[in-house]
C-alpha cells in the first residue's frame, strides 16, 4: 500500500506543477511568435522515440522514467503497478549542440551510454531539424549458469539514428528516425544480430499546457515467428515550468533504444499494455 501511495503522490505532484508563473509567461511568448524557429519537440523523447531537442551547454538533467508491469493482468498486479521498470538517467549538456547521458534501467538490469549531437536547427532558410543518436547498452542480468560460455561482448547492444523533424505548425510536429540496432546475442535462434528499423512520431499540441504524442517503429528484420512486435506508443506532456511531465501507454516496457526496438514484449490487439511516466529536473 505504501507503494501505490507513493506513486499516486508523485503524479499529484507533477501535475500540480503546470500551474507555475514561469510556464504561463513562456506560453503567452510563444503565442505572439508566429515563426516555426522554435524547437520541434518540447521533450528529449517523443514518447519512447528520441526527439531533435538536445541539452544546452551546461545543463544536466535528471530523468527518472517508470514502466509499469502490463495492464492486461488487472488487480492481480494492481494494473501493472507491482512490476514497475526504473529508468534513472543522467544527461548533460557537453558544449552547444552536443548531450552526454548515463542510465541504469531495470529490465535486463541495463547499463546505458548515450550521446545526441544535433546537425541542423530548423530556420526561415533550413526547413528541418537534423541530429543523431547514438547508445551502447550493457545487460547485466545475463549469468553464466544459462549462457556457460558468455562473454563481456555479449552483453551489449547498440543502437544509432538519424533524427530528422520539422515544426510543421505552431500545433503540430513530425519526425522520421532510421535506425540501426545490433544485438551481440539474441535471445531468439532466428532473430537477426543485425536490426533495420524506420521509427516515425509527432506531437500535436491539444491546449497551451498539453499536447498529445505518438510514435511507432517498424523493425525490417523482425521474423514472422518472433514472440516481439514492433513498438507503438502513445501519451501526453504536460508542460511544467519550462519541462515537460510525461504520461504515456506502450507495448515496451524498456525504454532503452535495443530493449524497445528489438523486445518489445506486448500487444496492443490483446490490451498487453504497460502504463508509464518520465519525470525530469534540471540543475
Amino acid at each position: 500500500m505504501k507503494q501505490y501511495i507513493f506513486y499516486i503522490t508523485f503524479l499529484c505532484f507533477g501535475i500540480t506543477l503546470y500551474a507555475q508563473e514561469d510556464l504561463l509567461n513562456e506560453i503567452e511568448s510563444e503565442a505572439k511568435e508566429e515563426t516555426y524557429e522554435q524547437p520541434a519537440f518540447k521533450a528529449m523523447k517523443i514518447g519512447n522515440l528520441q526527439s531533435t531537442k538536445i541539452a544546452e551547454k551546461g545543463d544536466l538533467y535528471l530523468y527518472v522514467s517508470h514502466r509499469f508491469g502490463t495492464l492486461k493482468d488487472g488487480l492481480t498486479t494492481f494494473f501493472g503497478f507491482d512490476n514497475a521498470n526504473t529508468k534513472i538517467q543522467l544527461v548533460y549538456g557537453a558544449m552547444k549542440g552536443v548531450q552526454l547521458g548515463i542510465s541504469r534501467e531495470s529490465v535486463r538490469k541495463t547499463y546505458a551510454m548515450s550521446a545526441k549531437v544535433k546537425l541542423k536547427s530548423q530556420s526561415q532558410t533550413f526547413p528541418l531539424n537534423i541530429a543523431v543518436y547514438g547508445t551502447i547498452n550493457i545487460n547485466s542480468e545475463l549469468r553464466k549458469e544459462r549462457f556457460p560460455f558468455l562473454k563481456f561482448g555479449d552483453r551489449l547492444s547498440y543502437a544509432s539514428q538519424l533524427l530528422i523533424s520539422r515544426r510543421v505548425s505552431n500545433n503540430l510536429s513530425l519526425e522520421l528516425a532510421p535506425t540501426f540496432v545490433r544485438q551481440n546475442l539474441v535471445l531468439e535462434p532466428f532473430q537477426k544480430h543485425n536490426q533495420i528499423a524506420l521509427g516515425a512520431g509527432g506531437r500535436v499540441k491539444i491546449s497551451k499546457r498539453m499536447s498529445l504524442n505518438l510514435d511507432y517503429v517498424y523493425n525490417f528484420n523482425r521474423h514472422e515467428n518472433s514472440i516481439y512486435k514492433n513498438p507503438l506508443t502513445v501519451g501526453v506532456d504536460i508542460e511544467t515550468g519550462g519541462h515537460v511531465f510525461q504520461l504515456l501507454f506502450s507495448n515496451a516496457q524498456s525504454t532503452n533504444e535495443p530493449g524497445f526496438i528489438s523486445n518489445a514484449e506486448g500487444d496492443w490487439s490483446k490490451g498487453d499494455v504497460f502504463f508509464g511516466f518520465n519525470i525530469v529536473r534540471v540543475f
